[in-house]
């Protein structure tokens, strides 16, 4: 059986089978949402994810001075530097196939997210004192997690689905890496690097609904071997990453566990991890979403 659709006259793929359902990707929204409100009761409201996350806070010092000041402020340009780059990738795919609809969606999307995070970091209130010393005022989500991970969720939204794979890799790996320099600089803890991906994973869900459907022409899977971008090691290299920190960061809070105060870095090590294996595991969620749905319309 072919996995191509027909074309019409003009050369344009026409659509075909019965309309992309909204159930997968509302499902998503809301599994989004649980993470949110998860990521708040445990790291917010419970002494042992308060002290989890204001160690990997403190302990960040450490790697900073690892690094030193200068790489440190090169990565504190990463989210602001990724809205450029988003904006050039979405205004070049925009111009050259068309898809203004598809980058509408993608844009508004983009900025609902980050303006939903600072409704709701301005919304909560103070975190509660629960026996950790820690600054009350609440940071939960990070504004510049989610910055970075909106830009490349907008890229992720426009790209065709030949694409999308090598995409979200690589705006998966961008977004993890500034939402771990944002722990480095102390700007924020990783509770809230997590909350702002599940922010941007809620927008994303919302907006590839409609991007889907009002793109039936281009949205078309073609199988994982016709293009490189397509390949599916994108998606195992992500989930591999991200099973690799999690156990990680299970080894490293075990060890940990009976000597918490002789620890030095090891709770900055599980602050990573936490960031790793929420920013991989969306980022793979994501793309089977999209991809599964492309590739049942495509087939059909």
């Amino acid at each position: 059986m072919s996995t191509k659709a027909p074309r019409s006259r003009r050369g344009s793929t026409l659509p075909r089978g019965r309309p992309i359902p909204a159930a997968p990707f509302l499902t998503g929204a809301l599994v989004s949402v649980a993470g949110v409100v998860a990521t708040y009761l445990f790291f917010v409201n419970s002494t042992l994810g308060q002290f989890l996350d204001e160690s990997a806070l403190v302990q960040a010092k450490v790697a900073q001075r690892f690094i030193g000041l200068p790489a440190a402020g090169v990565l504190d340009l990463l989210p602001a530097t990724s809205v450029v780059i988003a904006s050039l990738v979405v205004l070049f795919v925009t111009l050259a196939r068309r898809r203004w609809k598809a980058a509408g969606i993608a844009l508004v999307a983009m900025a609902a997210a980050n303006l939903s995070t600072q409704l709701i970091k301005f919304g909560l209130p103070d975190r509660p004192f629960v026996g950790v010393q820690t600054l009350s005022l609440n940071s939960l989500p990070s504004g510049h997690s989610t910055l970075a991970a909106s830009a490349a969720a907008a890229v992720f939204l426009v790209a065709s689905p030949r694409w999308r794979p090598a995409a979200a890799f690589v705006g998966g790996s961008y977004a993890v890496v500034a939402g771990i320099a944002t722990l480095i600089n102390q700007w924020h803890r990783p509770a809230d690097v997590v909350a702002a991906f599940f922010v941007v994973s809620f927008w994303t869900c919302v907006a590839a609904l409609p991007i889907l459907r009002t793109g039936r022409s281009w949205n078309v899977w073609l199988g994982s071997g016709r293009h490189w971008a397509s390949r599916r090691w994108w998606t195992g290299l992500a989930a591999l990453a991200a099973v690799l920190a999690a156990v990680s960061t299970a080894l490293v809070l075990r060890a940990v566990s009976s000597h918490a105060h002789d620890s030095v870095i090891s709770f900055f090590l599980a602050g990573v991890g936490l960031i790793v294996v929420s920013g991989y595991g969306l980022t793979v969620l994501g793309t089977l979403l999209l991809t599964r749905e492309a590739r049942r319309r495509s087939v059909r």
